[in-house]
């Protein structure tokens, strides 16, 4: 454990030289201050207006990270911006087309985040990426996007719907997005490294195997983090793939989770098994140790005091030890099959266990409908962090405040508060340690 402290003392986005680093870390041992409850984003800007509705410049919920050495800063990074759904099948209508992508640093003062600068996302050439869907055979999904007065957007190829992100030991960091899948690499600055997906259209001539492909539209790789040690990505998709179709699939709880190591290319894949197939599933995972990992798996329900029993938005622990590795080889377009059918075929336990196959193990950790009194209020718990081994936080995304379809903006507003949905980390303190 001392050693997983050490290495993640070594990470951070800030801009420390070397002489810094040592120095703050010197002096400034990481010791947790008193975290409350639940801190919320303080003032907002206006990012735009759209139907009259306010778009704020919130957002940052998607995923989250601890400054290692500034325990009261915590890195939050948005998805691709406010959008709501069009009139016609497949179309979204973005009220800010050039918004990019980005990190926020928020230091924690009182109950309060206070936002101290911003990291956007750039490609390879530091121009700052956008938002909107990728084009055909390089991470698109069918989506068609308009702005609000109807005009018919470019696909951006590297458009980024940002939604897993982890930090490295050499300050760099990497996220995972909804779209492709892409797992991309940035400095330090928000400058694209490279990027890695099934198609072979990124940067640096790295490829993911070719079954995440068949990622559900909007349902990409939603959770990403790093081992201890530094070597290894591990990825996590919201949903089962529709390997090979939606109609095949119906029902199946198989979800897939991705270890890459990073120096090789090499990659492993094991199955997750989400509670039920209603649900939106997994939003995040985040490293114990090598092996050992936390999950946030959600609905999308807006929990009230009179509904909380029955909504699942929980955390569990899960072990990569003994489960099976179902990659495949070959690299097919399906993955490993097993008489005849894909791993998402397969559906449930009972089934992948006839098959010969073990799923990771899960043990629940904290369930957010009983453990944050009074009732958590967002639909969308989407961040996870470890803080130390009594205590976890998750964070949520507010979709910019605002929700809508058919081309028109709503005020989001939450039914348990009848406030708006605002960026939120929530503090947790567990009853059973982690390690």
């Amino acid at each position: 454990m001392k050693l997983r402290l050490l290495l993640a003392g070594a990470v951070t986005i800030a801009a420390f030289s070397s002489c810094e680093k040592l120095g703050w870390i010197l002096n400034h041992p990481g010791k947790d201050p008193d975290y409350p409850v639940m801190a919320e984003a303080a003032d907002p800007k206006v990012l735009a207006t759209a139907n009259g509705v306010t778009l704020w410049n919130g957002g940052y919920g998607s995923a989250m990270q601890q400054d290692p050495f500034e325990k009261d800063v915590f890195y939050l990074m948005t998805d691709r911006g406010p959008n709501v759904t069009g009139t016609v099948a497949n179309s979204i209508v973005i009220a800010t087309p050039g918004f990019h992508p980005q990190i926020g640093k928020f230091r924690l003062k009182g109950n309060k985040l206070v936002l101290e600068s911003v990291v956007t996302l750039k490609n390879k050439n530091g121009v700052e990426v956008t938002g909107l869907p990728n084009p055909a055979n390089a991470g698109a999904t069918g989506e068609v996007a308009y702005d609000l007065n109807g005009n018919l957007l470019p696909a951006d190829p590297d458009g980024l719907d940002s939604e897993g992100f982890t930090l490295a030991p050499d300050g760099t960091f990497w996220v995972s997005d909804e779209y492709g899948p892409h797992i991309v690499h940035f400095d330090k600055n928000g400058k694209t490294i490279e990027r890695i997906n099934p198609f072979g259209t990124g940067t640096g001539g790295r490829k993911l195997p070719l079954v995440f492909a068949r990622r559900r539209p909007n349902r990409g790789m939603e959770g990403l983090t790093m081992t201890p040690d530094g070597k290894t990505l591990v990825g996590i998709m919201q949903f089962p793939l529709y390997n090979p179709s939606s109609a095949a699939i119906s029902g199946s709880l198989a979800i897939r989770i991705l270890t890459y190591d990073i120096s090789s290319g090499k990659s492993k894949q094991y199955v997750y098994l989400m509670e039920n197939a209603n649900l939106q599933a997994v939003s995040e995972i985040a490293a114990i140790d090598n092996k050992n990992f936390l999950v946030l798996e959600r609905g999308g329900e807006f929990p009230t005091e009179a509904t909380r029993s029955g909504i699942i938005k929980r955390v569990y622990k899960i072990s990569l030890d003994g489960a099976t590795d179902v990659s495949d080889p070959a690299n097919g377009a399906g993955g490993k099959l097993y008489g005849g059918k894909t791993v998402e075929e397969l559906k449930d336990a009972a089934t992948l266990a006839s098959n010969g196959i073990k799923p990771v193990t899960k043990t629940l950790v904290s369930d957010l409908m009983v453990d944050i009194n009074p009732v958590y209020p967002h639909d969308k718990a989407e961040g996870l962090i470890i803080i130390n081994s009594k205590m976890i936080a998750v964070s949520n995304d507010d979709d910019f405040g605002i929700t809508g379809s058919n081309g028109v903006y709503q005020p989001k507003i939450l039914p348990a508060t009848n406030s708006l949905d605002r960026n939120s980390i929530y503090f947790i303190k567990l009853t059973k340690p982690l390690y």
